[in-house]
């Protein structure tokens, strides 16, 4: 039997799947299944487009750096870690490979890694990539044996007499069975001499380096043996708490902040039979009826990229100055590649508060319309009573800058099936439409489409997906 969607619920699917859908989109896929529609976003996702860059002298080992080019070397550093961020921004609203973006943006949240080492963070982020709808056992492998990773966490100063703890604990912790899930400090203390040894080359590749590694019997788990780093990975792949920890993740961040525990089981057994199969449990939670029930629709808090990535997709937004990117989501609280710890962000609620509302609600305007925004990146305006009005606003001015760009408002304008007030807002807004929001929108002037989709995004339950 042929099971339809109606227009809200594929529009559920590709925010979730995604980042929203466009109506010359939607007016295609409406005439599929349920199953066609979510078997294409995979097809779509098959193949992975690493992210590139030219380094330049960061390739060279730095005892081959005179004292000039130590000194380039850590401009370019910062240099090329904005760069990375807006190479991937792009990436996410021009993708056609939607779904292994989005899993991508989720895993490079649960790997959180903080590092200003441009060439060790596109490495990890494009193994993510890599195994985003693969294996997640090979992608926990390799992920723990990236530069990034290794760096991140002092793996690299782990060696037997003198072990770090740091990897073990949050491998556990963070990857796999979660906070004080199964695991003792004893159980970290063993597991951390099983990964003494690893360490990486010059050119990024791994490396075991025998004379650091305790070749000593460990218990880790209930488990005894002369156990490497690989061996501790597996025995926590067989724990089933890692699957439904890794699935209790996926489902806040695909379905809802609210567990359900039956839905988290069926995924959580499919999952683990699987052997760690990530789009066997993709498909199994798009597929199901209770993903489009309509308590899990409108009901999660937007991420800043996720909005961002929302407002710039459907009208093919370009910045004229994309360091305006790295400032908007400084000041959202999520810049791509700096988390705020190895936990990531903590998601949900969090990202509302009084800082970031406020700029949330008008991101719509300075987008599209290319608003005026605050730009206080070094310099403040003094409080000085006796400042002169013209000196005020001269100083003011430096402060502020236009968010240049330019939207494509005739091919979105051009793809709408119906510009009345209610079409669009089905359109636009997932939720339902509070009482004060109603009157808002009942006081709009629907002949100005174009003002009255970006009122519609400056709404409250734009924020929700």
């Amino acid at each position: 039997m042929m099971i339809s969607l109606n227009d809200k619920q594929i529009q559920h699917l590709y925010w979730r799947t995604g980042f929203g859908i466009s109506n010359h989109e939607l007016k295609i896929v409406r005439k599929l299944s349920k199953d066609q529609i979510i078997d294409q976003i995979f097809i779509e996702s098959t193949k992975a487009s690493a992210l590139s860059m030219d380094f330049g002298i960061l390739e060279k080992h730095p005892k081959d750096l005179s004292v000039a080019e130590r000194k380039q070397a850590r401009q370019l550093r910062n240099k090329k870690m904005s760069e990375l961020n807006i190479l991937w921004f792009k990436q996410l609203t021009t993708t056609k490979e939607v779904l292994r973006e989005k899993v991508t943006l989720f895993f490079h949240d649960h790997f959180a890694v903080r590092l200003r080492t441009p060439r060790a963070c596109i490495h990890l982020n494009n193994v993510i990539r890599n195994h985003a709808l693969e294996n997640f056992g090979d992608m926990l492998m390799e992920v723990s044996k990236s530069p990034a990773m290794l760096i991140f966490l002092n793996n690299r100063q782990n060696r037997k007499n003198s072990p770090n703890e740091n990897f073990a604990r949050e491998v556990m912790e963070l990857f796999t069975l979660g906070r004080d899930n199964q695991y003792t400090e004893t159980d970290i203390k063993e597991a951390a001499r099983a990964f003494t040894g690893w360490n990486f080359t010059q050119n990024g590749s791994y490396i075991f380096r025998k004379n650091h590694h305790d070749y000593g019997v460990k218990t880790v788990l209930g488990k005894t043996g002369n156990f490497t780093g690989e061996d501790i990975i597996k025995i926590l792949l067989e724990q089933k708490q890692t699957a439904r920890f890794i699935c209790q993740k996926l489902y806040r961040y695909f379905v809802n902040d609210i567990i359900n525990q039956n839905h988290i089981e069926i995924l959580t057994n499919a999952f683990y039979d699987s052997n760690y199969n990530l789009k066997t449990v993709f498909n199994l939670m798009f597929k199901s009826d209770w993903f489009y029930d309509s308590k899990n629709i409108g009901t999660k808090i937007k991420s800043p990229i996720e909005l961002m990535v929302g407002i710039s997709k459907p009208f093919k937004v370009e910045y004229e100055n994309p360091k305006v990117l790295l400032y908007l989501q400084r000041r959202l609280n999520q810049m791509l590649f700096f988390p705020p710890n190895v936990a990531g962000w903590p998601g949900g609620k969090a990202w509302i508060d009084n800082s970031t509302l406020m700029l949330r609600l008008k991101l719509a305007s300075l987008t599209l319309n290319s608003g005026v925004i605050e730009w206080q990146d070094k310099i403040d305006i003094p409080e000085n009573p006796m400042m002169s009005q013209q000196v005020y606003q001269k100083i003011k001015s430096k402060l502020q800058k236009k968010v240049k760009t330019e939207a494509d408002w005739d091919i979105f304008l051009s793809n709408l099936e119906s510009k009345n007030k209610i079409a669009l807002t089905h359109l636009i807004i997932q939720p339902e439409l509070s009482k004060a929001a109603n009157r808002v929108v009942s006081n709009l002037d629907e002949n100005d489409t174009k003002n009255f989709i970006i009122e519609l995004m400056s709404l409250p339950e734009y924020q929700l997906c």
